[in-house]
């Protein structure tokens, strides 16, 4: 009998292809956007085990498949091929079957149906994450049909609403909650949602924030009774960025990670409430990538920051509420612009203010650099790909932070496009994703020692 290498071959174009067209044709009703779009995951779940049933213990098979479900229409999928060593066990986990929404008139092609031009397989969810999907179900599929003889169990799991953290108690956190996962802390555990073919070992903690700021109304002609809110909240945000970067450097193992960039806070938005040009504040709006909140009745300034994983979420939000409550206890000494540009009314006892509110935050990931997890996923990936090159992005994966925190060896690697992640016109390369396939058949191989 040859190695596990040999006995699970090549990823079959054909198998893929018709399982990643069948659950990219589901696509438009897996998007996840609440309260408008609550994806129903069950209808992926059903293609893969359309594939993997047939193998499962209850029609005479290997596999081991349960079937988890905390909302209606809401699947996770749990499928284990048995190895003969108890506690030795690897898995492949983070394989979500929701999408983040596409618009058909954005588009070149169909978001919602495969469109296969040669190697480019082109839809909503090729590369995040309905590629991985139908990669790893193939996987799960051929140690089914082959049954080799494994010391380790290899476990996939196959999750429910990953795109939006607003909604738990749906996906990997319940499964984790409910223990469901419990024995995947015995060997390295495998996130596969990044993309191009090399190990993610860093990603970033977001946490998104607005600043409200009240001033005082009035006529543009007669800006010596105004407080403008429009000044104050941009030299606020100089002063607060400003203490951020002190308070929070590059730190000095993000270059061992490879960091692109340092831990970054910046507004994004600015929104205000209306009037016209000859009143204060004035007008001003600048766009980001932090959703719009409700228009205040003042100008309200909203911010993205990306925190690097070697600071702790909570002792930024801290510091943040202390800047803005220094600055409004001496907001006098704040810089001001032009010779009646000022933030307090002494006669009408009247003074600017800040007020600072944050969204649900999350926190970054480093993976373990001395595990047994990682050394495995370089060396297959310098095996198949030709090269590894680990890399860290300041981009934020949901969910891999808390796994770490529970006591699991996550490592992440994933075969999609990067260029194309969350993208308009998505897609992946077969290529890639075979590639994918022999990454992992080579990491079962290395974990048989």
């Amino acid at each position: 009998m040859g190695s596990v290498e040999d006995i699970l071959g090549e990823l079959n174009r054909d198998a893929f292809v018709s399982l990643l067209q069948k659950v990219i044709g589901e696509s438009e009703r897996v998007q996840n956007n609440p309260p408008e779009l609550i994806p129903q995951e069950l209808l992926v779940a059903n293609h893969v085990l359309e594939v993997l049933r047939p193998l499962s213990t209850e029609c005479g098979g290997p596999l081991i498949v349960n079937h988890v479900s905390y909302s209606p229409g809401r699947s996770n999928l749990i499928v284990e091929y048995p190895g003969t060593e108890s506690g030795k066990i690897l898995s492949f986990v983070g394989m979500h079957m929701d999408v983040v929404t596409a618009n058909p008139a954005d588009w070149e092609f169909n978001p919602f149906a495969l469109s296969i031009d040669g190697d480019k397989l082109c839809g909503r969810g090729t590369t995040d994450c309905l590629g991985h999907v139908a990669l790893v179900t193939q996987l799960m599929k051929k140690l089914g049909e082959t049954k080799p003889k494994l010391k380790s169990t290899v476990v996939a799991v196959f999750i429910a609403s990953e795109e939006n953290s607003s909604i738990t108690g749906i996906g990997v956190d319940a499964l984790v909650k409910n223990g469901l996962l419990d024995k995947l802390k015995n060997g390295p555990l495998f996130w596969i949602d990044t993309a191009d073919k090399q190990p993610c070992i860093g990603t970033g903690g977001m946490i998104p924030w607005k600043v409200h700021v009240t001033g005082k109304l009035f006529h543009s002609g007669l800006p010596h009774k105004a407080i403008n809110a429009l000044e104050l909240g941009m030299e606020a945000t100089k002063e607060i960025q400003m203490r951020f970067y002190k308070d929070f450097p590059a730190h000095p193992k993000e270059k061992d990670y490879g960091f692109a960039t340092p831990s970054t806070m910046k507004p994004t938005q600015w929104s205000y409430p209306g009037g016209g040009i000859n009143q204060i504040p004035g007008e001003c709006t600048i766009a980001g990538d932090v959703r719009f909140a409700t228009l205040c009745r003042t100008p309200c300034i909203y911010f993205d920051l990306r925190l690097t994983p070697f600071y702790n979420v909570s002792d930024v939000m801290k510091k943040l509420q202390e800047y803005v409550d220094d600055i409004n206890q001496n907001i006098e000494k704040l810089d001001t612009r032009g010779p009646v540009s000022h933030y307090v009314l002494p006669d009408e006892n009247l003074r600017g203010r800040l007020s600072i509110s944050f969204e649900e935050a999350m926190s970054g990931v480093a993976c373990n650099l001395d595990s047994r997890g990682f050394h495995v996923l370089c060396k297959a990936t310098e095996k198949v790909v030709g090269y590894v090159k680990p890399y860290s992005i300041t981009g934020s994966l949901p969910l891999i932070r808390e796994l770490q925190e529970e006591g699991f060896d996550v490592q992440t690697a994933g075969y999609g496009l990067m260029a194309t992640y969350h993208a308009k016109n998505e897609y992946c390369l077969f290529s890639d994703m075979a590639q994918g396939y022999k990454v992992f058949t080579s990491i079962i191989f290395q974990l048989e020692d």
